[in-house]
Parts: C-alpha cells; sequence; structure tokens
C-alpha cells in the first residue's frame, strides 16, 4: 500500500529527475548548436544556409532522441527518503550519458557525411528566384 510520504517522494523524484534531465538537455542543445555552427560551415564549405538548416534538424532529433529517452526511463522505481538521492542521480548519470552518445554519434555523421553533403550541395543548381 503507498504511503503519502512514498507517494510524496516519487513524485518529488520523477519531478527532479524530469526538472535536470530535460534542463541539461536544453543547456547542451542550445551550447552545441552555438558552438557547432562554425564547424558546420567549415564542414559545408562556407554554405552558411546548409550549415544554419543542418544545425535545426541537429537540435531537433536532439531534442526528440533525448526528451523521449528520458520520459522512457519514468516509471516505478523506489523512492523512498533513502533512495531519492542515489535514484534520482542515476537516472540522470544514464541522461547524461545518453546526451554524450547523442554528441559524439552525431559529429560522426557530421565528419563522415558533412563533406560529401557539401560538395554535393555545391554542385546542383539553386532553384530559380520568384520574379520581383
Amino acid at each position: 500500500m503507498l504511503t503519502i510520504e512514498d507517494f510524496f517522494m516519487t513524485n518529488l523524484a520523477y519531478g527532479l529527475y524530469l526538472a535536470v534531465s530535460i534542463g541539461m538537455t536544453i543547456w547542451v542543445a542550445r551550447s552545441l548548436s552555438q558552438a557547432g555552427e562554425v564547424f558546420l560551415v567549415r564542414c559545408f564549405r562556407q554554405d552558411e544556409d546548409l550549415a544554419a538548416s543542418t544545425n535545426r534538424l541537429l537540435v531537433i532529433g536532439f531534442y526528440l532522441v533525448n526528451i523521449g529517452f528520458i520520459t522512457l526511463r519514468l516509471g516505478q522505481w523506489p523512492a523512498g527518503p533513502v533512495e531519492l538521492i542515489p535514484t534520482v542521480g542515476s537516472r540522470i548519470g544514464v541522461s547524461v550519458l545518453a546526451l554524450g552518445a547523442m554528441h559524439f554519434f552525431n559529429m560522426w555523421l557530421i565528419a563522415r557525411f558533412g563533406r560529401s553533403l557539401g560538395r554535393w550541395a555545391a554542385s546542383t543548381t539553386p532553384p530559380p528566384l520568384p520574379p520581383g
């Protein structure tokens, strides 16, 4: 039977976990987006529009994957007074590892495909501009 104290502690744990994990995801996404813009411009042979578009797509994907992962990890976990900090800490730790893995995966993809995509974009003819 769930006591009021257990209910409160569990919801406090969930709230702390969500606040810290989602806050960290937002901070990391913004930091990577700002710092990565220069890198992407260089990878895409100074094509700033392509770099900005790719950067936005990476940020959206980053949010979707990480927030999805964070919310999937919500579930029945002990959160009594003794377990609260270790439980929330280990859940946040796994979320941080997922953030790091996503970052390195994105960097690998950009390094692997960025230059060839930049060459492809430079070789295509842009669509004609509308009159006026």
